[in-house]
C-alpha cells in the first residue's frame, strides 16, 4: 500500500535530542548550493568521462576527479593510505575461431555465432550430442524435455522457440524468472540436467548485424571449462543430427530425441583482459564513537559509449555522486571548524551498479569498516530530476524514500524528523511496498548493506521513464534547486545519525526475498 508523509506544521515529537551539533548542522546544510552541484555534475557528466562504463578509461577518469576533490576536501583516505578500493573486472576478445562439424568449416554470422564468455580457448570437440526437442521444462504444465534423457558431460541441441499448441506463462511484472522458452530458462535447464553446453537452432542466419567479438565486461572470472552456448544455423543443426541435406525447422521438430553422434570441433584464439576498476572512499573521523560509521554512498558509473554516442548519466547516477560529495564537503567544513561528528563518516562512490552492484558488492565482502559497526547506509541514486510520471502537486518537492520500515525501527523516525524540522518535503514510500513490480529496494547499492544487517535508506527520484538509461540523461535536465532540497536531507539525516547517542537498532528482520 502507497503511503506519503507530508511533514508541515503540524510534528509529532520523535525523542530527537537536538543539542548544539545539531544546531550547527543547517550553517554547515548551506554549502549545498545548486550552483556548487552544477559544477561538479558539469565535470562528472561531461563528454571528457565518456558515460564513465566500468573499467573504462572514463570511469577512471571519473574515480581520479572524485578522489582530487575529496583530497581538496580534506578528507582523509579511506582505504589506509589510499582513495580507492581497487579490483579487476574483465573483458573477453575473440581474435579467430574456426568451427568444423564432421570436418566441413562453417563461418561465423553466416552459420554460427556465441557468447564470447562461453568460448573455451584453444581447442576443443565432442562427438556426440544429444538432441532434447525445445529444451522446455514447465512442471507446471507438466512439461520436461529432458525426462528420461541422460545429458550429463554432454552437448545438448535443442530448437528454438516452442511446440505448437504450447502456451508458455508470461512472467509478473519486474520478475526475474524467465520464461521456459526464453534462451536463458533453456541454458538454466541444460545446466541443472547436467549438460556441458547448448546449441540453439535459430532461422535467424546469416545474421543482420555482426556479432561483436569484443564482450561485455564481467566481475569474476571463470575457473574451470566454461558453459558452451552457441547459436547455430539450421544447415549447422542438420549436420549435427547426421543429415547431409539441410533440414528446416520444422523438419528438425520431428527428429527422435536421444543421441546421435557428429564430430563438433572448435579452435578459438580469445584472450581475457583484467581491467582495472575501484570504488572511491574518504572519510571524516570521528571522536568518541569514531570506531562506528555512518556511510554515505552513490554509484559513480554509468552505460558507457555505445558507438560514439554518449551516455552521460547525469541523473543516474551523476546527481547522486555529487550529492555524496557536495555532503563530503559541508561535513568537512563543518570538522573543521570544531563541529566534528561523534561516529566516523564514510564517503564513498561506488563503480560497477549498472552491472550488477558491483562495486558494492564487493565491498560487502571486503569490508574496510565492520559492517557490525556500521550504523547506517544512506544511499543516493538518481536525486537530480522530476519523475515524468508523478502527477501531484508536490512534484517539486518530493523524494521517494525505501527502506524507512526495514531493518531499524530508527529508520523512519529520524528522517522524518530532520525533515520535519528543517525541509518539509513529501516522503514517498510507495516503492516500499513488498508488491512493487520495479523491484527497486534490490536495485542500487544499498541492497549490498541491507543484505549483510545494515540498516539502509535509499534516496530516488522516482525516474524510470523519459531519459532513463538513454543518451538524453544529461545536466541540462537537472532540476538543481529540487537537488539541493534532496541532498540537504540526507545531510541532515546522517547529521542526527553520526552524533545521536546510540547506533540505529537493528530490530526488524529483512522478510523479503533474495535479489
Amino acid at each position: 500500500m502507497m503511503k506519503k508523509i507530508l511533514f508541515g506544521a503540524m510534528f509529532l515529537s520523535t525523542g530527537i535530542a537536538y543539542g548544539q551539533k545539531e544546531d550547527a548542522s543547517t550553517k554547515f546544510a548551506a554549502l549545498i548550493t545548486p550552483e556548487s552541484m552544477k559544477q561538479k555534475l558539469t565535470i562528472l557528466a561531461g563528454p571528457e568521462m565518456e558515460g564513465r562504463e566500468t573499467g573504462m578509461p572514463g570511469e577512471r577518469k571519473a574515480a581520479a576527479y572524485i578522489e582530487s576533490e575529496f583530497k581538496r576536501m580534506g578528507l582523509k583516505p579511506g582505504n589506509g593510505n589510499s582513495y580507492q578500493q581497487y579490483f579487476n573486472v574483465y573483458q573477453d576478445e575473440l581474435s579467430s575461431i574456426e568451427l568444423r562439424v564432421n570436418g566441413k568449416l562453417f563461418n561465423w554470422d553466416k552459420d554460427y555465432m556465441m557468447s564470447l564468455q562461453s568460448i573455451a580457448n584453444g581447442k576443443t570437440s565432442s562427438k556426440e550430442l544429444v538432441f532434447v526437442g525445445y529444451g522446455i521444462v514447465d512442471k507446471a504444465a507438466s512439461i520436461d524435455d529432458y525426462a528420461g534423457l541422460d545429458v550429463k558431460g554432454k552437448i545438448v541441441m535443442i530448437l528454438d522457440g516452442a511446440p505448437a499448441g504450447y502456451k508458455a506463462p508470461t512472467p509478473a511484472p519486474g520478475s526475474r524468472v524467465p520464461s521456459p522458452i526464453s534462451g536463458a530458462a533453456k541454458a538454466a535447464a541444460a545446466r541443472t540436467a547436467g549438460a556441458t553446453g547448448i546449441v540453439l537452432v535459430s532461422k535467424d542466419f546469416p545474421r543482420k548485424t555482426a556479432t561483436a567479438v569484443k564482450g561485455n565486461i564481467y566481475m569474476n572470472k571463470p575457473t574451470g571449462a566454461p558453459f558452451m552456448m552457441m547459436t547455430v544455423s539450421e544447415e549447422i543443426a542438420s549436420a549435427l543430427a547426421g543429415r547431409t541435406a539441410k533440414l528446416s525447422s520444422e523438419s528438425l521438430a520431428s527428429l527422435t530425441k536421444g543421441k546421435y553422434i557428429a564430430e563438433l570441433s572448435i579452435a578459438a584464439d580469445k584472450k581475457s583482459t583484467a581491467l582495472e576498476t575501484s570504488n572511491v572512499i574518504g572519510i571524516v573521523e570521528g571522536t568518541d564513537k569514531k570506531d562506528e560509521y555512518v556511510f554515505m554512498t552513490g554509484h559513480h558509473d554509468h552505460l558507457g559509449k555505445r558507438g560514439d554516442v554518449i551516455y552521460y548519466g547525469a541523473d543516474d547516477d551523476g546527481s547522486g555522486t555529487v550529492g555524496v560529495m557536495q555532503m563530503a564537503e559541508a561535513f568537512a567544513a563543518a570538522a573543521k571548524k570544531g563541529n566534528k561528528p561523534r561516529r566516523t563518516l564514510v564517503f564513498m562512490t561506488v563503480t560497477g551498479e549498472e552491472k550488477g552492484l558491483w562495486g558494492s558488492q564487493y565491498y560487502s565482502e571486503h569490508p574496510i569498516f565492520p559492517l557490525d559497526k556500521t550504523t547506517v547506509d544512506l544511499n543516493t541514486d538518481m536525486i537530480g530530476r522530476v519523475d515524468t510520471e508523478r502527477k501531484t502537486a508536490d512534484t517539486l518537492n518530493y523524494i521517494y524514500v525505501i527502506g524507512h520500515d526495514k531493518l531499524s525501527s530508527d529508520l523512519a523516525k529520524i528522517n522524518e524528523g530532520v525533515n520535519a524540522k528543517h525541509l518539509n518535503m513529501t516522503l514517498d514510500y510507495k516503492y516500499d511496498d513488498p508488491k512493487d513490480v520495479n523491484r527497486i529496494y534490490y536495485r542500487s547499492d544499498h541492497y549490498n548493506f541491507a543484505r549483510k544487517g545494515v540498516p539502509i535508506l535509499f534516496f530516488y527520484d522516482g525516474m524510470l521513464k523519459a531519459e532513463y538509461h538513454q543518451p538524453g540523461d544529461t545536466v541540462d535536465k537537472i532540476n538543481f534547486e529540487l537537488m539541493e532540497k534532496r541532498a540537504k536531507l540526507v545531510f541532515y539525516t546522517a547529521w542526527e545519525m553520526a552524533n545521536r547517542e546510540e547506533m540505529l537498532k537493528r530490530d526488524i528482520p529483512l522478510t523479503m526475498p533474495a535479489r
